[in-house]
This record gives C-alpha cells, sequence and structure tokens, in this order.
C-alpha cells in the first residue's frame, strides 16, 4: 500500500505540489523526479514529427490508480488525451444506468476504460469500445458525439444524403440536451471566437429532454457518479459474470485455446442431504474461463432453518466467491429484523444476509437495496466493511464538475460508516434493519432460546410488487395437474372442431 502511495499520489497532493514547484529547464534532469508529470519525446503520428507525452500517475479518491496522458506536437498543433486504469481488470464486469432527468445530471463524472460500450437507447445511440478511456462528465461525453458525428457532414450531405437526414436528426437531439442556441454552429465563421458562449449546459435555462444512458463494461474498470448515495433514485449499477467472448476480448484467454467442458454425468441419488456431505459442481471461471469446481455443503442454523454455502476458487487466476442461499422452502410471509445496536458486541453478532435482503442504517442514511452484495453469511461488522469497502473502491465523487458540498457530504457519510463498523456512533440504540420479504436472512440470538430485547423480528404480509419482482404470482404448486388436463382437453377439441 505505501508503494502504491508513492507511486500514484492522490490527485489533491498533486495539484498542491504542482502550485510549489517550477518549471525544470530543458536538459537539467536533477530535479526531473520531483516534477508532478513526466515527459517523454513521442513521434507525432500527423506530421511525423517529434512531440511530447507527459504522464501524470496519481489515484482518483474513491476510485483507484490512473494514468493521465496528454500528448502535444508543437510542430502540427496535434494534441490527444486519454486515461487509462492503472489497476487489474476485476473479477466481474459491471453495467451502470443513469436516468438524465435534470440539467443537474448533466455534471455526473464518467470513467470510460477502453473497453467500455456507452448506450443511449432513447437516441438508439451506441458507442463501441475505444482504443483509449475518458475522464469526463456526461455533458462532456455528449459534446464529444455532437463533434465526431457533424465532424463529416458537409461530405456526408454529398455522397449519402439519405444518411446526412439521419445524422442531422441525431444532431439536433444532442443539440437539444446541450442547450446550444442555434446561433452557435456558425461560431466558427465569427470574427471574435471569444463570443462564443462556454456557459456550462447544467447551468442553462432550456429544457432538458429525458434520457438514460448506460455504461457496459466488461473489464469493471467504468464508472458513473451517483448523488448523494447508493440509494439514488436515478442510478443502478448491476455486476455480471463475463462471457468466454469478453474474456478472449480483454486477453484473459486465447480464442485458441482448447477449453475442454466437462460433460461428466454424476450418479443421480434420491438419497437426503445430510451435513457431512460436500457437493461438487464442475464448470468454468467466470474471470479466466478454465475449468473449476464449486463445492457446496448444507449447514444447519439453529433456531433458524437450513442454508446452502457454496465457494469457488479458481486455482489459475485466484478468483474466488462465496455465497449463502436458502434450503429450505419459501416463507409465506416476509420478515424485518429490528437490532438496536448498543457497543461492540452486538457488531459481532452472526448475520445471514440472503441475495433478497436489504439492509438499512437510518441515522447514518444507509440504504442498501434488496439483493445487494447477494447472499452473505458473515458478522455484522463483517458485512459493513464490505459496504465500506465496496464504496470506497468504486465510488468516484471527485472532479471539476462535482459540488464541493457533494464531495464534503459524502467524505461525512463514508466516515459515519467507518464509525458504525466500528460501533464509536456517539447515540446509543441506533437501530440495524435487515428486510427480507423470503424472510430467508437470520440475525444471531444472544440469549436464545430466549427473546433478546435489543432484537425486534416482524413478519408481514408481501404486497403484489414484491411477489411480482419475485416471481411468486405466477407459480402454482398446487392443481397445476388437472389444468394441465384441462388444457390438453380443450387442445383436442379444438382440433375435432377444425376437422
Amino acid at each position: 500500500m505505501a508503494q502504491n502511495e508513492t507511486l500514484f499520489p492522490a490527485i489533491g497532493s498533486l495539484a498542491v505540489k504542482a502550485d510549489e514547484t517550477t518549471d525544470v529547464p530543458k536538459g537539467n534532469t536533477d530535479d526531473a523526479e520531483d516534477q508532478v508529470v513526466q515527459e517523454v519525446n513521442s513521434l507525432c503520428m500527423n506530421c511525423h514529427e517529434q512531440g511530447v507525452t507527459r504522464l501524470m500517475l496519481t489515484s482518483i479518491p474513491y476510485f483507484r490508480e490512473v494514468i493521465v496522458m496528454s500528448f502535444r506536437c508543437e510542430h502540427c498543433g496535434a494534441t490527444n488525451n486519454e486515461i487509462q486504469s492503472a489497476g487489474t481488470i476485476q473479477e466481474e464486469g459491471t453495467a451502470y444506468t443513469a436516468r438524465i432527468l435534470a440539467r443537474s445530471d448533466l455534471d455526473r463524472q464518467i470513467v470510460r476504460s477502453p473497453s467500455c460500450e456507452v448506450l443511449i437507447p432513447e437516441l438508439e445511440l451506441t458507442l463501441p469500445p475505444t482504443s483509449r478511456g475518458q475522464l469526463t462528465t456526461v455533458e462532456g461525453l455528449i459534446r464529444n458525439m455532437y463533434a465526431d458525428l457533424n465532424m463529416d457532414q458537409p461530405l456526408r450531405r454529398i455522397q449519402d444524403p439519405e444518411g446526412a437526414v439521419t445524422i442531422e436528426g441525431l444532431l439536433g437531439k444532442l443539440k437539444a440536451i446541450l442547450g446550444d442556441e442555434d446561433q452557435e454552429e456558425d461560431a466558427e465563421d465569427e470574427v471574435k471566437l471569444g463570443e462564443l458562449n462556454t456557459k456550462r449546459a447544467s447551468d442553462k435555462d432550456a429544457p432538458l429532454p429525458a434520457f438514460t444512458i448506460k455504461l457496459d463494461d466488461p473489464a469493471g474498470n467504468s464508472w458513473i457518479e451517483f448523488i448523494d448515495s447508493m440509494a439514488d433514485p436515478k442510478w443502478n449499477m448491476r455486476k455480471y459474470r463475463r462471457t468466454f467472448e469478453h474474456n478472449v476480448t480483454l486477453g484473459l484467454v486465447s480464442a485458441d485455446e482448447n477449453v475442454v467442458a466437462i460433460n461428466e454425468k454424476d450418479e443421480i441419488t434420491n438419497d437426503a442431504i445430510t451435513d457431512d456431505e460436500v457437493f461438487v459442481f464442475h464448470g468454468h471461471c467466470s474471470s479466466c474461463g478454465h475449468p473449476l469446481d464449486t463445492k457446496m455443503k448444507k449447514v444447519t442454523i439453529p433456531y433458524f432453518k437450513d442454508i446452502l454455502i457454496m465457494s469457488t476458487n479458481c486455482d489459475r487466476c485466484g478468483y474466488r466467491d462465496n455465497e449463502v442461499k436458502s434450503g429450505s422452502a419459501i416463507s409465506e410471509k416476509g420478515k424485518k429484523i429490528i437490532l438496536k445496536v448498543e457497543d461492540r458486541e452486538d457488531l459481532s453478532r452472526d448475520i445471514l444476509k440472503s441475495e433478497t435482503a436489504g439492509l438499512s442504517i437510518p441515522e447514518i442514511d444507509l440504504v442498501l437495496q434488496h439483493g445487494t452484495l447477494g447472499g452473505r453469511f458473515t458478522t455484522l461488522e463483517g458485512i459493513l466493511n464490505q459496504v465500506y469497502e465496496e464504496l470506497s473502491d468504486k465510488v468516484f465523487a471527485q472532479g471539476d464538475a462535482s459540488e464541493p458540498t457533494d464531495r464534503a457530504g459524502f467524505e461525512t457519510f463514508l466516515k459515519k460508516l467507518k464509525e458504525a463498523s466500528i460501533s464509536s456512533w456517539p447515540t446509543p440504540q441506533r437501530p440495524i434493519i435487515v428486510d427480507d420479504p423470503l424472510a430467508n436472512s437470520y440475525m444471531q440470538n444472544l440469549y436464545a432460546p430466549d427473546p433478546d430485547p435489543n432484537m425486534t423480528i416482524e413478519t408481514y404480509d408481501r404486497t403484489w410488487e414484491q411477489n411480482e419482482q419475485l416471481g411468486l404470482n405466477d407459480i402454482k404448486v398446487e392443481g397445476y395437474e388437472s389444468d394441465a388436463k384441462k388444457e390438453a382437453s380443450d387442445t383436442t377439441t379444438v382440433d375435432v372442431k377444425e376437422s
């Protein structure tokens, strides 16, 4: 960790160092190592003369280490800027969705890795993966789209008039999002270019057409900023396992590599699963695509129910994954567990959070939506640490377009979350709420079998919307044989009438 901090200092400390450091004269290499950026002579691909590439190794708070690169050729004026992740490819791919409903949403920060695909469904617009990354905002991304599409319009109007008309309609929609006035198109014809309106799109009064922006990155190194917390109703993050084609594209496996599928047929048995048995399932690693085994074991939790613990470990790339699932039938009612934490001993309680459960701490405005983090069997302290690590590793709340109040607010939120994980809240009796519509979650009762004075368990009837989301409205476990026979007889009757 100390070595990473030396190689990738925080971007704030680099800014302070840049203000205090004077430029190093050319030819003087004594103080070159103390400079904020490193300069390397590079060949300009435009005029084939020597240009200069500047490299800055830094770490962005709440995100990860990055390399910011800037190229400029003094001979022809060609420039190029990009950002690359200095970290590793993540274990899973990520898909982010943000609803842009107000002009303030145009200031959301975006980190786009070279493997990231950008989609705007309302415009039927898809940006494929590129050869370089971007550090920008939603507005910056839209402006880049507009500039790229508008670049060849004069030639397109001659060679492909129909395509030019289609592109022109798309340019009009992008201009409406940016809120640019029509006369700004002819700004390059004006003598005084300084008169061009440089007002940010988020500060304009023009109405904003609502749209959705999606980032799909198999490498898991892209990000779009949320507002205040992960409970932002206009923001969503989803993780998924990469396919073999994704791994080939990212260079994790070779396309010609012979990955042999294991098709062994295990002997089918009707014997009951015992607590001493460990089952092994053959499959492929979602990270590198090589064969691996997933182990499953049944565990009985006292005063609760049976659960299934599954563990996956890839010997080839080191990928690990653990998950907990219920081994019992679906409960008729949902369950809400409310624990009033008094001291650190309460944080050592075992907790089983199923894949359908949500967790919230009202005092620090922490809300985990149902399904976040998947199924986990750990302690309260452990699950709070997992939430903190996930946010501190993924969240990107810094940049030119981010408001200082937003940064301060999120830093305060992370501080409160860290204090919660070590039970140092100043106020006693702070509640932790676990809400599970399927009642498959559990929190250890320190007074079992007697009631716990600090724990309240409430059962409730699920709403129609919850059953619909869980897929329970279409499930029928009784009388389906008669329905199948009736449907078969109705089909036979129709066939007879037609004949």
